[in-house]
């Protein structure tokens, strides 16, 4: 056990976690390392201090950069193992349906969706070759489980992604990988912070039945359990952490 408290050990373990250059991605990331995970942590910067530390790397990866995308596919092949991929680098460009424009909705679908889908693809080879199996966690959201206006492109893409969990999983299992994903709700991250004003959080932690936003380190806390030999059962499924939100009467 490395973290007090902690029933869970990924020593030994090799992790990759798309995103975690911040937020919710460098959370779990930081996590997974804390409880003695190898990770690969992935970002769109050219070189990065978050990974600080002689069993961590960092590779620079752009999401919606096929070539990118590619070049990443071909390293992680490279790898002796994969224990574990998080799939968390994730967009969103608020539109009307009739204002979003082609590049727009491409983009999103790039990051959210095909990029996710060829990881996961490079990850199951990899844990078939092991025969030790993994853990794969897609990062959807609670906009991939109810609507809002102006997030179609964000909206599809994560319910896709719930999709694919659910037919990856069924596909996985017999070969020990478990495939599921977790869809946070409003989540206090750097980003939030930015770009969201005191009154918009405060509204926003209102309509939350437990009253507050969630926080990075509550869903890192719940995606180890996910990505844990802890989990031995739990197969294709989207579990949605958000304080209540979305079972909350009048919330939909």
């Amino acid at each position: 056990m490395n973290k007090a408290g902690y029933p869970i050990d990924f020593t030994g373990k090799t992790a990759l976690v798309t995103g975690s250059t911040r937020g919710i991605g460098k959370a779990i990331a930081d996590q997974l390392s804390d409880l003695g995970a190898t990770v690969v942590f992935t970002g769109r910067k050219r070189f990065s201090e978050v990974a600080a530390g002689e069993k961590n790397d960092y590779w620079p990866l752009d999401a919606g950069d096929p070539e990118s995308v590619d070049a990443f596919q071909s390293r992680m092949m490279d790898l002796p193992k994969l224990d574990i991929l998080v799939n968390n680098a994730g967009i969103n460009v608020a539109d009307s349906v009739d204002g979003l424009d082609d590049d727009d909705w491409n983009s999103v679908v790039a990051v959210n969706l095909t990029t996710p889908v060829k990881l996961m693809r490079a990850a199951a080879k990899l844990m078939k070759n092991s025969g030790e199996g993994g853990r794969i966690l897609n990062v959807s959201s609670i906009f991939g489980v109810i609507g809002r206006p102006n997030r179609h492109a964000y909206t599809a893409t994560k319910t896709g992604l719930a999709g694919i969990t659910k037919s990856a999983g069924l596909e996985l299992v017999r070969d020990g990988i478990l495939v599921n994903a977790i869809a946070p709700g409003f989540i206090l991250t750097g980003m939030t912070r930015e770009l969201l004003s005191d009154e918009r959080r405060k509204s926003l932690a209102e309509i939350v039945p437990l009253g507050r936003m969630g926080n990075e380190q509550e869903i890192a806390e719940f995606a180890t359990f996910l990505v844990s030999e802890i989990n031995t059962y739990l197969v294709g499924q989207t579990i949605v952490v958000d304080g209540g939100l979305t079972v909350s009467p009048g919330f939909s």
